[in-house]
């Protein structure tokens, strides 16, 4: 299973019970941490993100609302006892900040975190089970946008099957990874005979901070579920243009061009109290788009 869950769907400024910019994609058993803007780790509590499974996080660029809640969690993540490694994804540049605020505190995390400073297009990650891939948008400073993808999705258990060859319900996980069973007196149960062919791989695309542009569209052609920033409703073409940003429309265009299945949209201007003509304006040039709303899940 692929899908996102809305932390923060703001853009700079926090404004009617909306929060900076902030999301968790869950790919099967993993989480990832897609920027954390202030308050993220609250808006975590209040929706049960486990926090302990998130091993990767991504940060797409340097504004403060895609990051500031950052050395906030990873300090909590020590304070909680965390172990196990953490990787973060970002411009390089973060690097310095989260080493001076640590050794400022004089911080020592009980776990390794590793730095993976972002540099150019490509494959940042690749596991048995996912892949993950950055590309470079439009905006004022450097930034960054992420595509997921499964590489190997789980086959799908056929529970009638599996009881008619005695295969217990603890081993299902694995056969969704195409291992074969062996019983106890030493019979090998063929994989196929009990579990039915994967699903298509499915893909997800956050696209960050970026004014309208063409060249975003081969990096998230034909992914199931893309996130596009819109600050602005149509008519304010100009002013999204002037600081970097994009509008219902230009959102729109780029999912219609690169043959998206479907366009969630957010990171709205604390400008906007409410935002249901943001939905009503996305839709007139791509009908099967969804706001990002906060506390929501949306499967890929």
């Amino acid at each position: 299973m692929l899908a996102v869950t809305i932390l923060g769907n703001n853009s700079a400024l926090p404004a009617f019970d909306r929060h900076p910019t902030s999301q968790v994609v869950t790919l099967d058993e993993h989480l990832f941490l897609v920027d954390c803007g202030e308050g993220t780790q609250m808006q975590m509590a209040k929706y049960r993100i486990r926090r302990s499974r998130i091993h990767h996080v991504f940060i797409s660029h340097l504004h403060g609302d895609h990051y500031f809640g950052l050395i906030g969690l990873i300090t909590s993540m020590g304070l909680l006892g965390r172990e196990h490694d953490l990787h973060l994804h970002a411009p390089a540049p973060l690097k310095e900040m989260i080493d001076l605020q640590l050794k400022v505190a004089d911080t020592a995390l009980p776990f390794t975190l590793h730095f993976h400073p972002l540099a150019e297009d490509g494959l940042i990650v690749k596991e048995e089970k996912f892949a993950v891939s950055c590309f470079k948008v439009s905006h004022r400073i450097p930034c960054w946008g992420f595509r997921f993808e499964q590489v190997k999705p789980p086959r799908r258990v056929n529970p009638a099957k599996a009881i008619e060859y005695g295969v217990p319900s603890s081993f299902y996980d694995r056969l969704k990874w195409a291992e074969n069973y062996t019983t106890r007196d030493g019979k090998v149960i063929a994989n196929e005979l009990v579990t039915l062919e994967a699903p298509k791989p499915q893909s997800y695309a956050y696209s960050a901070d970026t004014l309208y542009d063409e060249r975003i569209v081969d990096k998230v052609k034909g992914v199931d579920l893309l996130y596009h920033e819109t600050t602005y409703l149509k008519d304010l073409g100009d002013r999204a243009a002037k600081r970097f940003h994009s509008t219902t429309h230009q959102a729109g265009q780029i999912a219609l061009k690169a043959g998206v299945s479907r366009l969630l949209i957010g990171h709205f201007s604390s400008k906007y109290e409410v935002l249901h003509e943001f939905e009503k304006e996305v839709r007139e040039v791509f009908p099967n788009s969804e706001l990002a709303l906060e506390g929501v899940t949306y499967p890929a």
